[in-house]
């Protein structure tokens, strides 16, 4: 999985109220303070040609809880069945998670297990910028689809009740 951070022009969104952002391709939901812009991205790997979809919100205010918020999902083949090896499924948690501490030349603090509706999942934090920034994660294997979810956010505000109500918003359609 491929570990993104846009740099953008500044959105304020700190004290914008909370919205429901739909996707029915993607077939997820989720609350954020704001407005996503979608990014499309393809990408050549040794299971195929594979299409990112990336939904993000993004602002450099320092008064803002989280810096950044993200969803993402990836279809992989049909030929590559994660849900009949669970020791599969592990591995492409482990390679993101790796992959995306070594992107941002950053550690994982921790990483464990959850689920979302009976489907696997995995939420790890990596910390970055010499432990000044906090990256927290959740990904979940649907079938073969991938997601990714994310916030960024200053160490001294890693703690905050706007990203909780981020991730505890994602729900499938």
């Amino acid at each position: 999985m491929r570990f993104l951070f846009f740099l953008l022009p500044s959105v304020v969104f700190a004290q914008a109220s909370w919205q429901e952002h739909t996707n029915i391709e993607g077939r997820f939901r989720i609350l954020l303070p704001g407005s996503f812009t979608e990014k499309v991205d393809s990408v050549k790997t040794e299971v195929g040609h594979l299409v990112y979809h990336t939904f993000f919100l993004q602002t450099d205010e320092k008064t803002a809880d989280n810096l950044f918020y993200m969803v993402s999902y990836c279809d992989y083949p049909a030929s590559v069945v994660f849900a009949d090896s669970v020791g599969l499924a592990e591995e492409l948690f482990q390679t993101t998670i790796e992959s995306a501490a070594e992107a941002m030349k950053g550690s994982v603090a921790y990483a464990s297990d959850i689920q979302l509706d009976k489907h696997p999942g995995k939420q790890w934090r990596i910390d970055y910028l010499d432990g000044k920034a906090v990256i927290k994660n959740r990904a979940y294997l649907v079938g073969n689809r991938f997601y990714s979810l994310q916030t960024i956010a200053f160490k001294e505000k890693s703690l905050n009740s706007d990203g909780t109500k981020f991730f505890d918003s994602f729900r499938l359609l």
